[in-house]
């Protein structure tokens, strides 16, 4: 073990996270709140029977030297915070961040987006804060918005409710490729913090709030001037630039975005599938933003419940040889040491 991981690992309680895990937990779960994660593997499971490889975090399409790599994602529930709360400016960036986040973890460089807005009934104001939020995310990202659709349906959504949708291509070279051949026993597990919840697990934390009869425009307890509806909006941070710039620094042997699933089902997604392999994580490397606290004693959550639907305050996971941990942390200044990689297929929190 080296100097960056918790010593003596023998020595501490640990739970071994593993996908047939069984709870006691007469709390709040996605589940209860109409998300089932397991129906959603289930699904991934039944189509990568048809599509080979697919269950990683962007498409591959192999171009000559290069890689084209693409995503497409949505925002979840957070749009119904956005659209309770009647703030539309930042939903954009959500729907950016959520997709070049995925592409970002092969190394890729976002080149341009696309963006597919449905609504019951157009309001062009509303439109435009969103579709200007999406433009925000895009500069940030340094990729360009070169087009999208705009649907009103009538009788599918109702006048005051809308969806929104996006599609991602990067580009990356064959030779600088993360796709987690690299990763091997004792390499360090780095986090970049998230911004809050990002865009994932809204179902539960509105079911949360239901149920403790708190509304959005509530101050939260640990922020008087912030609500709990701006805290639900912070926008998802978007890691690019400093993924990028760590990437061109040292070699990165694998990458991780934690979204839906948490670091308990994102994090094994960047393991190849002959590698027996799994991670260690100290939970006390890093501090859980308030409103995870919150939501979980709030809710009466199970801490493992909790741990595969939020971020829990990582957005992104970085693994690195030892030797360039220094580096990685030079680069990017908040990142945490989290952990290490070991040999057994699981997520360990210690």
């Amino acid at each position: 073990m080296n100097k960056h991981v918790v010593a003596n690992m023998k020595t501490i309680v640990r739970s071994c996270i593993k996908p047939k895990c069984v709870m006691d937990n007469n709390g709040l779960t996605y589940k209860k709140a109409g998300v089932n994660i397991d129906a959603s593997k289930e699904l991934v499971k039944r189509i990568a029977k048809l599509y080979p490889g697919i269950g990683g975090f962007a498409g591959n399409f192999q171009i000559g030297d290069d890689y084209l790599v693409s995503s497409t994602d949505g925002v979840g529930s957070k749009l119904k915070v956005a659209i309770e709360m009647g703030k539309h400016d930042t939903i954009g960036i959500d729907l950016v961040a959520m997709n070049v986040n995925d592409i970002v973890t092969s190394g890729a460089r976002p080149l341009f987006f696309l963006d597919y807005y449905a609504t019951g009934k157009l309001d062009v104001d509303i439109a435009e804060k969103v579709i200007k939020g999406i433009h925000h995310g895009c500069q940030e990202a340094g990729c360009l918005l070169i087009g999208g659709e705009t649907a009103e349906m009538p009788g599918i959504l109702r006048e005051d409710d809308y969806d929104i949708a996006g599609f991602v291509v990067g580009m990356v070279r064959k030779d600088r490729h993360i796709n987690g051949s690299k990763i091997k026993k004792g390499d360090v597990v780095l986090g970049i913090p998230s911004s809050g919840l990002h865009s994932n697990g809204f179902s539960l934390a509105r079911k949360v709030l239901q149920v403790s009869e708190v509304p959005l425009t509530e101050f939260t307890p640990w922020a008087p001037y912030n609500t709990f509806g701006d805290e639900l909006l912070r926008p998802t941070r978007i890691y690019v630039k400093d993924v990028l710039k760590l990437t061109e620094r040292i070699n990165v042997n694998g990458i991780s975005h934690i979204t839906g699933g948490g670091m308990i089902e994102n994090i094994p997604r960047m393991f190849p599938e002959d590698k027996n392999l799994g991670v260690y994580i100290d939970t006390e490397s890093w501090e859980v933003p308030k409103i995870f606290n919150w939501l979980q004693e709030k809710g009466d959550i199970d801490i493992h419940e909790m741990r595969r639907v939020f971020n829990m305050g990582i957005g992104m996971v970085i693994i690195v040889s030892q030797h360039d941990v220094d580096e990685a942390q030079k680069v990017i200044p908040d990142i945490r040491v989290l952990g290490e990689v070991y040999y057994k297929k699981s997520v360990a929190f210690l």
